[in-house]
């Protein structure tokens, strides 16, 4: 008997008997018959059978599993490989002929030749995927520590000892450290045999002996080598007694093995972010959480959420918060955190809603989302999203899709979608390279903001994966094993087979097909021929980009029309043969959006959230989810609730206002679009939905007797949006086991209540009871909604009579009024008086985080409220309250609930004010009330108001009260609680004296009303100098009445009073054409509309009156001289930019009219010059207009010191008169007059131009001039370097100028000289010197004016101006003594025969220049006649016995070695009897 062959063994076995059998039948099929010899043909190499995938991973596999004794497979596969041969190579007994012997023997052993060397080559093969395996195990051998086996707690007794053991394995070896509670254990700190610390290849131990209680703690062990570190931990627990606290089951335990009893202190909220904008939320913890990073976990739907650069997880001082810093509409949905603790997993939610952010152009849609990427080829893929919720009321038409390589960011359009469908196929990818992509809403108003970017994809083969087989090995190793590796030698490929149509849209058609078997090594594309049903021919499909995938989108197919495909395979070898062509294929009509659910449902929820059912579409694969709409009742607009689809049939709607009415409708969607509106919902009200009421708790014993206790507890914090209507009590006697009910029917709250009844703390008194026993407390509140949850059982009370002198407890200690820095507390007397009667109370307060309790005021007060102020804001307090009598401080109260000190932004206040009826009230109304609350009102905290005094109405969700008769006893706190409510709903008003007064006038206003009054009697003085006296009071009706009395008497419109009452604005006016004594008196307005009246008095008396006559007279006069010819505009002064001074002025000629040429007779024009007047034209007359009205006669005359000045100038046209003063000076000191008139009057305007008129000239002539400095220039002269600057005027006695070198006033001196000219301001460096270099400043000062001019006198300026300086004084000296003529020769000169002709010239230079004479340009030879003498610098030739041969032109011509120069002189000989003549040369 052999080894039993295991199942997988077995298989094998089969697989490979069957496979084996299916090649024998192959083979005999493949056997050919000669007509006399039966031959036996064998496969070449070539044609051998082809390995699969399953053969090499086989022998892979046994390749690496040999070992030195053969294993039952292998024994197995060289019998099967004996039986083969030995089948292949059978005799079979033809005719006997030795040749055909000799041919069967070739021809096998021709085969096993082949077989040998292609299992060599498999063989080879296998073999060396398994040395690159085992060199690739070799280089990973070295890695870091991982732990096999990790530490595990232990719970242990007292004395006794606990081993800890591990597993790591690591390589190289680690080393190894052992931690207690962080700190390193060090052998030598304990007794000797305290700890045993082992390493046994890998098996580490820590052994603790005879453990204590300081033993109990977390132990870690800490593993680390070169290539990285490893930890594991475990929490050891020491018993020391048996008990309910002890074990695996005590909190001890408990706390080591989970952490501390973690409890959230606050409640996730709702977020509505909007998208690109950041969000977070936030939750706070009770106690520390051990290893945050761990154990808080945040959840999004259900999706565990990791940090990212988008998103971080963060926990500091018990909060726990996640911040998004970028947020997209992906973000939207129902978060959860959860936290471990010892009783189980603590978790909150919230839901983030993501608003669409602001459109880049009004009304464009919101933006897709989800954009995801499947079917991902070699250069292809489907883009699908979802649409958006808001098309923000314009239908989308289009999407356009973007992409982007890699991390670019660098966006490109690359597709555009019609119609409204979100999938669509991209195509012309490159493979190998990453790419993301966008998708942008399209409408009539624009494009949406682009969507959140799809995940990177990277482009590639998916079919690759699946040719690859890994074969595992060596614990956990594998290596590959790739068909492609088995491919055989292939040239020109087979078709493709299976051409189908994968997607069939309304605007493309996916064409899918399945690669050649065999497909080669070679890489393939394909080439894609299409037929229109019918036409008998094929047609080319054009591709911008080889074909790499077995998928190809068409776009380009017309509707309509049915098309067959089919697809050739290409490789570097050619073309294959067409596939088999594809069945008929026609692109479908546009997809039709799903419908929408039916039975939409809406629920109360909280108090601001509504609860929605409905009934979801069925059999709708390509349903996304649904979006939410809601609007308040009696809206038309529906706003988006949610802009990510929902899944599932039900949401909670939150962030609704409180008592408003809503209507909800949802659509379905789809890769369609949006479907239609569900019906929408019956209107429902924001309330708190009913549900039962949580425990009562803080129970406490008020007072007691011998057989019986007073019991108070406080209500439930969650009352279940309804009235409590009463409790279940159970009592428990610490001598029995079982609990005993008190009541079978439920205590009403009237009978738990105690009066007055704002007390929340309820009491019971249960009766008989045993002395001397102690007993336990529990109870259930009920409510309509049924019985609520149990209250944890109270602490043991002993049933023992009070006998002590102190008072007992005071009870119902209630907080309320909260507001950032005080609240009002209130509380019951307690039932147990004590020795005495009370004679105050004690308030204590306690800040959280801290035990110790703090007096609130100094001494016992009187009151059972008392408000506190001045408290921290932000900070939580508890309070409690204890009774005074003659024997001291009784026991304290119950504590409060911690209230937070925060100003609550919804918090209501109390309404005060006087309704229509003229009753003052003070109302308050809170919406987040349940139905059935009560509104309790309270006077000074004492009880409800006096009923004879007020009055209450009570209305939904709010309530008023309504003094009867307001006096000085309703003066008071008033103060109302809202009972029935989850959270303290409560407000107070302190009604004054002085309030109380304004609102009584309010009511007598509102009771007796009065016309309002806008505005008073104003007086205004019209232009023709009439007197107009107008009020204005507010709207009137029709029926209004007006009486205006004058001195007593009524008056009504006459010709010189003209009255007018515009009712519809409340305008009364009279308008009084000539004022005059007659008029003086008071006028008193009497208005009535209906029952309210008005009485406006004015008093135009005295001075008033006389003053008003004074200034009427002169508008009145003024008027009139405008009736001819006047000044417009007054003669006044201007300085141009030129600084010449005009003197203008304006005359206007009196208007006449004429007919408009533009309209026709009787008809009216649309002129922009008509003139509308108080009075009509004349009939079947146009409009008249205003033109120039200029006669010959009118006369413009300009005066100066009362002397006609003719130099002013007048246009006529324009009445503009001008008088030009070029350069102002003193003598211009003096009045001007300007006049006009002619016969129908005169004007004058005068102008006075002396004193400070004529200073304010000057200075603006200096303002303007300094303006006008052009900037500093720098010169070289024969002196030095002069600096200056041109100004258009310069006037010294109203201009100052100053120079300043380096920040340092210059003053004209030896070598600085400063001067000005009317039009430049220079400065002269005489002899300029290094010293002078640097940056100048000229400061002009005007009047208030200073203007500064600078210029850098260094460097090359300097230079350059240094080098003219020097270059013009070699020149001036050159000048100066070069050899010139002086003076002395006049130009002509005329001489009668025979006389003596003497001609002298004074001549200078230096050295003293050589003198000679020229005649007519030649010289001059000084003999006989000609004499020429030299004194000093004076030279005389001179000619005796002149004739006519001595006219001519004659030069001297003196030179030196500075120059020369010719001084001449034209000589007329006449003869005796002649006149002299000028010689003409």
């Amino acid at each position: 008997m052999g080894e039993p062959r295991a199942p997988e063994a077995v298989a094998v076995h089969r697989l490979e008997h069957r496979r084996e059998e299916e090649q024998k039948e192959a083979r005999q099929h493949s056997l050919q018959m000669g007509s006399s010899t039966r031959k036996w043909t064998f496969r070449s190499s070539e044609e051998e059978d082809q390995f699969s995938a399953a053969d090499y991973a086989l022998a892979a596999a046994l390749a690496l599993t040999a070992s030195s004794e053969t294993s039952w497979e292998a024994q197995l596969r060289r019998q099967t490989s004996t039986v083969e041969l030995e089948e292949r190579g059978q005799k079979r007994v033809g005719f006997g002929n030795e040749w055909e012997k000799m041919e069967i023997a070739f021809l096998r052993t021709r085969w096993l030749l082949r077989q040998r060397r292609d299992r060599k080559a498999l063989r080879w093969q296998t073999e060396k995927k398994v040395r690159e395996a085992k060199e690739l195990r070799e280089l990973c051998s070295g890695r870091g520590p991982w732990f096999c086996i990790p530490l595990r707690s232990h719970a242990v007794w007292e004395r006794t000892t606990v081993l800890l053991t591990c597993t790591v394995q690591a390589s190289p070896p680690p080393q190894v450290t052992w931690y207690k509670n962080d700190m390193r254990i060090d052998l030598r700190l304990f007794p000797a045999g305290k700890y045993r610390i082992t390493n046994n290849y890998g098996l580490l131990t820590l052994e603790i002996r005879r453990c204590t209680i300081e033993d109990a703690a977390t132990y870690t062990v800490m593993v680390k080598n070169a290539y990285g570190q490893a930890s594991s931990f475990a929490k050891v627990l020491v018993r020391t007694y048996l008990g309910k606290d002890a074990g695996f089951d005590s909190e001890i335990f408990k706390r080591l093995m989970f952490g501390p009893n973690v409890e959230f202190t606050s409640v996730l909220k709702p977020v509505f972010a909007r998208e690109k904008e950041s969000f977070s939320l936030s939750c706070l913890f009770s106690e520390d959480v051990l290893d945050a990073k761990q154990n808080i976990q945040w959840f999004r739907d259900g999706r565990l959420l990791k940090s990212s650069s988008r998103r971080q997880m963060l926990y500091a001082d018990r909060q726990a918060s996640l911040k998004v810093s970028c947020a997209y509409k992906e973000d939207e949905g129902l978060y959860t955190v959860q936290v471990p603790s010892p009783s189980g997993l603590r978790e909150q939610r919230a839901y983030v809603f993501v608003r669409d952010a602001a459109a880049e152009k009004p009304g464009a849609p919101g933006s897709p989302l989800n954009v995801r990427c499947l079917n991902v080829n070699r250069d292809c893929l489907t883009l699908t999203w979802t649409p958006p919720s808001d098309t923000r009321g314009n239908a989308i038409t289009s999407y356009s899709i973007e992409l982007c390589q890699g991390e670019s960011e660098q966006w490109v359009l690359c597709h555009q979608t019609p119609g409204g469908t979100c999938r669509c196929p991209i195509q012309g990818l490159a493979e190998g390279q990453s790419y993301r992509f966008r998708v942008r809403a399209i409408s009539r108003a624009g494009g949406s903001i682009p969507s959140k970017a799809s995940e990177p994809v990277a482009m590639g083969d998916p079919e690759e994966a699946r040719r690859k087989t890994e074969i595992p090995f060596d614990m956990g190793k594998t290596i590959t094993v790739s068909t492609d590796d088995s491919e055989d030698f292939v040239t020109i490929p087979s078709p493709p087979t299976n051409v189908h149509a994968s997607e069939i849209r309304e605007a493309y058609v996916v064409l899918g097909w399945e690669e050649p078997r065999p497909r080669g090594k070679a890489p393939l594309t394909y080439f894609l021929e299409k037929s229109v049903i019918g036409s008998g021919t094929w047609e080319a499909i054009n591709s911008e980009t080889p074909v790499k995938s077995p998928r190809f989108a068409l776009l380009d197919l017309e509707k309509g029309k049915s098309y067959v495909f089919r697809v050739r395979a290409i490789n570097q070898h050619g073309m294959s043969d067409p596939s088999e062509p594809s069945e008929p294929i026609a692109l479908r009509g546009k997809p039709a959006t799903l419908p929408p659910p039916t039975q939409v449902q809406a629920f109360r929820d909280t108090q601001t959230s509504v609860s929605l059912n409905w009934d979801p579409v069925k059999d709708s694969p390509e349903l996304l989810g649904y979006y939410i709409y809601s609007r308040e009742a009696g809206s038309s607009e529906w706003k988006t609730v949610n802009n990510k689809p929902i899944q599932g049939n039900r949401f909670t709607v939150p962030g609704l206002r409180t008592g408003q009415e809503y209507e909800f409708c949802i659509r379905s969607v789809s890769e369609a679009g949006v479907g239609e509106s569900s019906a929408a919902t019956e209107p429902i009200k924001v309330k708190q939905a009913l549900a039962i009421p949580s425990a009562p708790y803080d129970f406490a014993l008020l007072n007691c007797g011998e057989n019986d206790m007073v019991i108070g507890w406080k209500p439930p914090k969650r009352r279940g949006g309804g009235k409590i209507l009463g409790y279940f009590l159970d009592q428990h006697d610490s001598e029995e086991l079982n609990w005993r009910s008190v009541n079978q029917q439920p205590i009403p709250t009237q009978i738990c209540k105690p009066p007055p009844s704002r007390s929340v703390f309820l009491l019971f008194k249960v009766s008989d009871l045993h002395e001397g026993h102690f007993y336990e407390f529990r109870a259930r509140a009920v409510n309509w909604a049924g019985v609520g949850e149990l209250s944890a059982p109270s602490s043991l009370f002993e049933c023992k009579k009070w006998t002590m002198p102190q008072p007992g407890p005071p009870y119902g200690v209630r907080v309320f009024e909260v507001r950032a820095t005080s609240l009002m507390l209130t509380w019951e007397p307690p039932l147990y008086q004590g020795a005495g009667p009370v004679t105050g109370y004690c308030i204590s307060v306690q800040e959280e985080g801290s035990e110790q309790w703090k007096p609130v005021t100094p001494d016992p007060i009187s009151d059972t409220h008392l408000r506190i102020s001045d408290l921290q804001p932000g900070k939580t307090y508890v309070f409690h309250v204890q009774a005074v009598n003659s024997a001291g401080p009784g026991q304290p109260s119950m504590p409060t609930d911690p209230v937070l000190l925060e100003d609550k932004p919804d918090a209501r206040e109390i309404e005060v004010g006087v309704d229509d009826e003229g009753f003052i009230y003070m109302a308050f109304e809170a919406p987040e009330a349940p139905d059935s609350s009560e509104f309790q009102w309270s006077k000074d905290y004492k009880g409800p108001p006096d009923p004879q005094r007020v009055k209450v109405e009570e209305g939904v969700n709010k309530s008023k009260i309504i003094l009867k008769e307001p006096g000085l006893e309703d003066l008071g706190t008033y103060s109302v609680v809202v009972t029935d409510a989850d959270e303290e709903i409560s407000a107070s008003h302190t009604l004054t004296e002085e309030e109380l007064n304004k609102l009584k006038k309010l009511s007598h206003e509102i009771r007796n009303p009065v016309i309002k009054l806008i505005s008073g009697w104003n007086v205004d003085i019209l232009e023709q100098g009439e007197v107009r006296l107008w009020l204005e009071v507010e709207k009137l009706s029709p029926a209004a009445e007006l009486h205006l009395i004058f001195n007593e008497q009524e008056i009504f419109s006459s010709p010189n009073r003209k009255i007018n009452f515009v009712r519809e604005k409340g305008l009364v006016e009279v308008i009084i054409q000539n004022l005059t004594e007659d008029d003086k008196g008071s006028y008193t307005a009497q208005l009535q509309d209906g029952k309210a009246k008005n009485q406006i008095t004015l008093a135009l008396v005295d001075d008033e009156f006389d003053k008003l006559l004074r200034e009427a007279g002169a508008k009145r006069r003024d008027w009139k001289r405008k009736q001819g010819p006047h000044f417009e505009e007054p003669l006044q002064w201007k300085v141009t930019e030129d600084c010449q001074v005009l003197l203008t002025c304006k005359a206007k000629p009196r208007p006449r009219l004429q007919p408009c040429p533009q309209a026709p007779w009787g008809k009216t024009c649309g002129c922009p010059q008509a003139l509308w007047l108080s009075f009509a034209p004349l009939p079947a007359t146009p409009h008249p207009v205003l033109v120039a009205n200029t006669k010959k006669e009118t006369r413009f005359q300009w005066f100066f010191q009362k002397k006609e000045f003719p130099d002013g100038q007048y246009d006529p046209q324009t009445g503009a008169g001008l008088l030009c003063i070029e350069e102002l000076s003193k003598e211009d000191k003096g009045i001007y007059r300007a006049e006009v008139s002619d016969e129908r009057g005169e004007d004058d305007t005068i102008l006075d131009l002396t004193g400070e008129a004529l200073d304010a000239v000057f200075t603006e002539l200096g303002r303007i001039g300094a303006l006008s400095a052009t900037p500093l220039k720098i010169q070289g002269t024969e002196e030095g370097i002069r600096l200056f600057s041109r100004v258009k005027y310069y006037n010294v006695n109203y201009m100052k100028t100053s120079w300043f070198h380096k920040e340092k006033r210059l003053e004209s001196g030896d070598r600085v000289r400063a001067g000005t000219t009317l039009d430049e301001i220079w400065l002269h460096i005489l002899d300029p010197k290094d010293s002078d270099k640097g940056r100048y400043t000229l400061e002009i000062a005007a009047g208030k004016e200073v203007r500064q001019l600078s210029a850098d006198l260094s460097g090359q300026a300097f230079e350059d101006a240094l080098a003219e300086h020097q270059r013009l004084k070699a020149l001036a000296i050159i000048e100066k003594n070069r050899a010139k003529v002086v003076r002395g020769l006049p130009d002509v000169a005329t001489i009668m025969e025979d006389k003596t002709l003497c001609l002298t010239c004074v001549i200078s230079g230096d050295p003293f220049p050589e003198i000679s004479w020229l005649k007519n340009d030649q010289p001059i030879t000084f003999l006989d006649r000609y004499h020429m003498e030299v004194r000093g610098s004076e030279v005389t030739i001179t000619i005796e016995r002149v004739n006519s041969e001595d006219s001519g032109r004659y030069g001297v011509f003196v030179k030196n070695k500075y120059g020369s120069e010719t001084g001449q002189v034209t000589i007329s000989v006449f003869k005796h009897g002649e006149e002299g003549k000028v010689l003409k040369v």
